[in-house]
C-alpha cells in the first residue's frame, strides 16, 4: 500500500511536511496545499517557498493547482517543472464556499463539459513534456449520481491517478463517505484510483482494505494531523507515544518561531493543529480551553506541558 499525505490549506505547508517527515513514518507522496494561479505571475512568494526543492528534501512532493482555466493550469505546471517537479494535481474537491462560488474546486464539478474541454487542452499541450497530471475529485456538487458523467470524462484521459473523496460538495466533511459510489468508480475507472476519506484509525483502515483489497493507494489527511503516528501504525509500527509527540510538537513550534512571524501568527498555526491533535488525548477538554485562550508563546507552552502531563494518549 502507498500512503499519501492530503493537502490541507493552512496546515500541511512545507514547515509541517518537513517536520512530520523528520519524526514519523514517511508518506509515499506529500501533496501541497493548492496553488491558486495569478494573472500576472505563476507563483507568489508564499507558494514558491512552499515548493522550493530545498524545503522538500527527501520527500516526493506533488503540487496541487486550483483553477478552472486550462491555460493557467498549464502555465503553473510548466513553472513547477522548472523546479524539478514531474507531477501536478488538479483540485476538484475543495468544498469551501469562497472557492465554489468561483466555480473552482468542487464548484467546477457542476460543469462536466467544461472539465472535458479543460483536460483536453491540458493533455494536448503537456503531452510529451513528461509532466504527469492527477486529479483529486469529489462525487459531484449535490448528488452522488453526478459522478457517472464525471467519470466518463476522466476516463477519456490518461490521468496519472484519480484520487476520489466519495462525498459530494454539500457534505463538506460531514455525513458518511459513500463507499458504494466508490466501489462503482473503482470498477469503472480506466485510471489508477486512490481512496481518500475518513481513515482516522488502524481499525478504519482495516475495514476499508478488507472491503477493497485491490486498492493500492490511500490518501490520509485529518487522521494524520490528529495522530501523526497513523501512517506508521498502518505500516505495522507501534502507536505514537507521548514522548514522540512532544518532540514533534516542540520542533514544529520552534520551526514556526524561527520564521519570526510574531506570537499571534505562530499561535494561530499551532492552535489550528490542536483542533485535530486534541483527539489523540483523553480527558483533555479543560487543558484544550487553556491552549485556545493562550495569548503568548510562554502561556501556550505552559498549557501544552499541563496537557501532556495530565492527559493520556488514546
Amino acid at each position: 500500500m502507498n500512503y499519501y499525505l492530503a493537502p490541507m490549506e493552512g496546515i500541511t505547508n512545507y514547515i509541517y511536511r518537513r517536520t512530520y517527515h523528520q519524526f514519523f513514518a514517511p508518506a509515499d507522496k506529500y501533496f501541497t496545499p493548492f496553488i491558486n494561479p495569478h494573472t500576472t505571475r505563476s507563483l507568489n512568494s508564499k507558494e514558491k517557498k512552499d515548493i522550493l526543492p530545498e524545503n522538500n528534501k527527501g520527500m516526493y512532493t506533488v503540487p496541487q493547482i486550483l483553477t478552472n482555466q486550462a491555460e493557467d493550469f498549464i502555465r503553473v505546471a510548466k513553472a513547477l517543472q522548472e523546479f524539478g517537479y514531474d507531477e501536478v494535481n488538479l483540485n476538484l474537491g475543495c468544498p469551501s464556499g469562497t472557492v465554489v462560488s468561483k466555480k473552482k474546486g468542487a464548484g467546477f464539478l457542476e460543469f462536466p463539459i467544461r472539465i472535458d474541454q479543460f483536460l483536453n487542452e491540458t493533455f494536448e499541450v503537456l503531452e510529451g513534456t513528461g509532466m504527469k497530471v492527477s486529479v483529486k475529485t469529489r462525487l459531484g456538487m449535490l448528488e452522488a449520481d453526478e459522478f457517472d458523467q464525471l467519470l466518463q470524462v476522466y476516463n477519456r484521459y490518461p490521468l496519472h491517478e484519480l484520487i476520489i473523496h466519495p462525498r459530494v460538495r454539500i457534505d463538506y466533511y460531514k455525513n458518511k463517505v459513500d463507499l458504494e459510489a466508490f466501489e462503482t468508480a473503482l470498477k469503472e475507472s480506466k485510471n489508477t484510483v486512490c481512496y481518500n476519506g475518513d481513515i482516522f484509525t488502524k481499525e478504519d483502515y482495516d475495514r476499508f482494505t478488507k472491503r477493497f483489497p485491490s486498492v493500492e493507494n490511500v490518501m490520509v489527511g485529518r487522521g494524520v494531523i490528529g495522530n501523526p503516528g497513523l501512517i506508521g501504525e498502518l505500516r505495522g509500527n507501534e502507536p505514537m507515544d507521548k514522548e514522540k509527540f512532544r518532540a514533534f510538537h516542540d520542533q514544529l513550534l520552534a520551526e514556526y518561531e524561527a520564521l519570526k512571524i510574531g506570537d499571534r501568527n505562530t499561535l494561530f498555526k499551532m492552535k489550528e493543529l490542536w483542533y485535530y491533535m486534541i483527539r489523540s488525548f483523553s480527558d483533555a477538554k479543560k487543558p484544550e480551553k487553556v491552549i485556545k485562550k493562550a495569548q503568548t508563546i510562554e502561556k501556550y507552552k505552559e498549557a501544552v506541558r499541563t496537557l501532556l502531563a495530565g492527559c493520556e494518549m488514546i
